[in-house]
């Protein structure tokens, strides 16, 4: 049995107040955030028909001139404010079933089918995700997760869990890959937990038939930072897996973070 419970922050209200008007953009943001204006405020763009006076004309070519110019700039400044905006909060997953939880950024959505015991992505970073992996309760009898050795070779075995699964068939595909970190800590639940860091780049040639080797162009395909924390309870090992590009890590990284330190194994009764 799971349950998804809100923390951390309230939701971002939907509706605008009375005596207000929505303000859209063709340039989503990341988080969406309602922009309100009051209505007091005289109205100053050319399309507004609300007040039309003689000497409120615009000539054609002027008005031509201010679109040109509001487009321009609304394309220089939204991206930047769509990132800048503030962390929308948390979700608390608990699995009392298998006997985890954790927080995930509650606009996130679940994925079913994806493998993993639970999955959740970012629905507009689709190469940002959120997983857990447990072993077999009927092959594997971990004690702690100091079973595994220390956090550096834990680190080693993380890592090529994921080339494994990272392996492909394709010519021309090369895999640079690096543990940026490892650590051990105990939690506030008396139990230790790893935590790893792992960065892999994947390149790939443009032309992956070409037989002269100056036709074949390598290019970088992506480049992520892989975050685990390590666990151990019912005789099992749990694992939180993150996955985020690493332009995207350097901005969110103490959300993830917080995410990581949230990560809880216990006790399954029964």
């Amino acid at each position: 049995m799971a349950t998804i419970v809100d923390s951390f922050a309230p939701p971002i209200p939907t509706h605008p107040p009375a005596g207000s008007t929505r303000c859209t953009s063709p340039f989503p943001p990341r988080h969406f955030i309602p922009c309100l204006i009051n209505r007091s405020i005289h109205c100053r763009s050319i399309s507004c028909h609300a007040q039309t006076t003689k000497a409120f004309a615009v000539p054609r070519r002027n008005a031509v001139v201010l679109i040109l110019s509001s487009y321009f700039f609304s394309r220089v400044s939204l991206p930047d404010a769509a990132f800048a905006q503030p962390s929308v909060g948390f979700r608390e997953y608990i699995d009392t079933f298998d006997g985890y939880s954790f927080k995930y950024p509650q606009n996130w959505i679940q994925v079913r089918g994806a493998g993993a015991d639970i999955f959740f992505r970012d629905p507009y970073v689709l190469d940002e995700n959120i997983s857990v992996e447990l072993s077999s309760p009927s092959s594997s009898k971990y004690k702690s997760v100091e079973d595994l050795g220390p956090p550096q070779e834990a680190g080693q075995k993380v890592l090529k869990q994921y080339l494994t699964e990272f392996m492909s068939t394709r010519l021309g595909v090369r895999r640079e890959s690096n543990i940026l970190s490892t650590s051990s800590n105990v939690a506030d639940d008396g139990r230790t937990y790893y935590q790893v860091e792992v960065n892999i780049k994947s390149y790939a040639s443009n032309n992956e038939l070409a037989v002269m080797p100056q036709e074949r162009v390598v290019r970088l395909e992506w480049d992520r930072r892989y975050l685990s924390v390590l666990g151990v309870e019912n005789n099992r090992l749990y694992e939180l897996r993150l996955q985020t590009p690493e332009n995207v890590f350097l901005e969110e990284e103490n959300d993830l973070r917080r995410v990581m330190d949230s990560f809880r194994v216990n006790k399954v009764l029964g």
